[in-house]
């Protein structure tokens, strides 16, 4: 892979997918876990989603890893780059559980309107079959889902500052003017 693409490091290019995607993908999931009809709506929406941050977080790792290697050695490079390595771990773990709760869901949801015309049991009846193993099973990955989408989002925020300050740490902004806006 390139480190650079017209003297621009594509680290800096391919990251801003990362950024972008995985809050994303943990606002998704959340919404999936908590609120049934996002989840029927737009379940499989947010694991494409979370699906494309996942594969863009290698490419960020390894771009980076190529622009690692270019600069200097400091303490601030080197912890942005152990917290960059970790961050596929929470989003794989977050794709994983939540593609399990949203094939439980449809699971659920396809053998709820199959038996509901039988029963006349009305709108509960979806509910009803889900009871049992499966509804725990349900809360369980719920719950494992929001957990590892509020550490992935706390990893990524973290990432990005400790990435910021490493590029940016040694910088001095001057100011032009007396610091008053004029008008």
């Amino acid at each position: 892979m390139p480190t650079f693409i017209n003297d621009l490091p594509l680290h800096v290019l391919v990251v801003h997918a990362v950024v972008v995607l995985v809050p994303l993908a943990v606002l998704g999931a959340v919404t999936v876990a908590v609120w049934p009809a996002a989840r029927r709506r737009y379940g499989w929406l947010v694991v494409a989603v979370t699906a494309v941050a996942t594969v863009a977080i290698p490419v960020a790792t390894s771009s980076g890893e190529g622009l690692e290697h270019r600069l200097p050695r400091t303490a601030l490079l080197e912890a942005h780059t152990r917290l960059g390595d970790d961050l596929l771990v929470f989003v794989a773990g977050l794709l994983v559980a939540l593609t399990a709760f949203v094939v439980l869901h449809h699971r659920a949801t396809v053998v709820g309107r199959r038996i509901q015309p039988a029963d006349h049991g009305g709108p509960g009846t979806a509910a009803r079959t889900a009871a049992g193993p499966p509804r725990v099973l349900a809360g369980v990955l719920a719950a494992v889902t929001v957990a590892l989408a509020v550490v992935a989002a706390v990893q990524v925020y973290r990432i990005g500052d400790s990435g910021a300050r490493a590029a940016w740490a040694d910088t001095h902004y001057v100011t032009t003017g007396t610091g008053r806006s004029s008008g």
